[in-house]
């Protein structure tokens, strides 16, 4: 009887330990996952990257605000420290104490993994001791690398050791590397699926809340890291034709054709840097030179010469009738 007594408790109190843990994780995203928190000493910019075999992690992982500070929540994330971390963080409360302010109402800690940094540089991770291994965080100068499931335990060095070795790099390639990084040393032992990575100004916008300078995701591919890569590389090709853009309406014709071609660099396959390349060049009165950018995207794709005769009934194309007659029977 003594002996069916004792196997009744324990079992009921397995029973309380494993309905707790349902009731703190069942209702919350599932991230396991290998991330980044970090900063650029020199520009004061701060990011989050991660990668994971889940859906869409950039939707629940990062968080970050301009001259405040970062935030990763992963393995069963907790928002909570990403919604309520940021706003802390704003008012002065360090990293740590971000997290203990937390954690102290989290019944699911021991499942968390998180990685903070504030506007100085300063660092906090957790890594709950339920997390599933291969599960762990290194914090350095400017940085919190963190992973769990992952593949075996050379991941996180890996990370931490790629952040300090591309140090000559901005921080949103610097960060991508540290995820190649990751990949490499094993990665998720599920495999690949998502990813994202978010950059903020380290200047602070008491006014008004201010945009992220990159905010890339990649909800879904065989190779997310390297596609995060590829957009990285998009972004900054639309960023200097916009500088292509400003170049022109002043007049500075030779400038915008560099600031174009180093956007094509980067975009070979993009015919819309082309098309506008063609278009700024008829504006400021290139017309040879705009025609022969003409004539290159029209074989692309003629739909681009339908597109380019709507343009100046709204004022974004001036051209001579002669030059428009060209363009109809390019």
């Amino acid at each position: 009887m003594r002996k069916l007594f004792l196997i009744s408790c324990f079992a009921l109190f397995i029973s309380a330990d494993t309905l707790v843990a349902q009731k703190t994780i069942n209702n919350e995203a599932f991230a396991h996952t290998y991330s980044i928190v970090a900063r650029d000493a020199k520009t004061g910019e701060m990011a989050v990257g991660v990668q994971s075999h889940w859906f869409s992690v950039g939707t629940v992982v990062p968080w970050a605000k301009a001259g405040v500070g970062a935030i990763a929540t992963q393995s069963f994330v907790n928002t909570e420290y990403g919604q309520s971390g940021i706003p802390l963080l704003a008012k002065g409360v360090s990293p740590e104490e971000v997290f203990e302010t937390i954690a102290q109402k989290d019944e699911g800690k021991a499942f968390r993994q998180v990685g903070i940094i504030d506007a100085d540089g300063n660092t906090f991770a957790h890594t709950g001791e339920r997390n599933i291994k291969f599960a762990d965080h290194i914090t350095g100068e400017n940085y919190s690398v963190q992973a769990n499931m992952m593949k075996n335990e050379k991941v996180v060095p890996a990370m931490a050791k790629a952040f300090e070795e591309y140090a000559d790099l901005p921080l949103a390639e610097r960060v991508i590397n540290v995820l190649k990084a990751a990949q490499n040393a094993g990665g998720d032992i599920r495999g690949k699926q998502s990813a994202a990575l978010i950059v903020v100004s380290g200047e602070r916008n008491e006014k008004e809340d201010q945009p992220h300078q990159i905010d890339l995701r990649v909800d879904d591919h065989q190779d997310p890291v390297q596609e995060l890569s590829r957009l990285l590389q998009v972004k900054h090709g639309y960023e200097l034709m916009n500088q292509a853009d400003v170049a022109l309406e002043t007049n500075q014709v030779e400038k915008a054709l560099s600031l174009y071609n180093k956007a094509e660099e980067l975009m070979p396959e993009n015919q819309e840097v082309k098309f506008w390349k063609a278009v700024g060049l008829l504006n400021t009165g290139e017309t040879r030179r705009g025609l022969e950018q003409l004539k290159i995207v029209f074989k692309q794709n003629s739909d681009w010469q339908k597109l380019i005769q709507r343009l100046p009934a709204s004022g974004l194309l001036e051209v001579d009738k002669r030059t428009m007659n060209i363009i109809e029977k390019m």
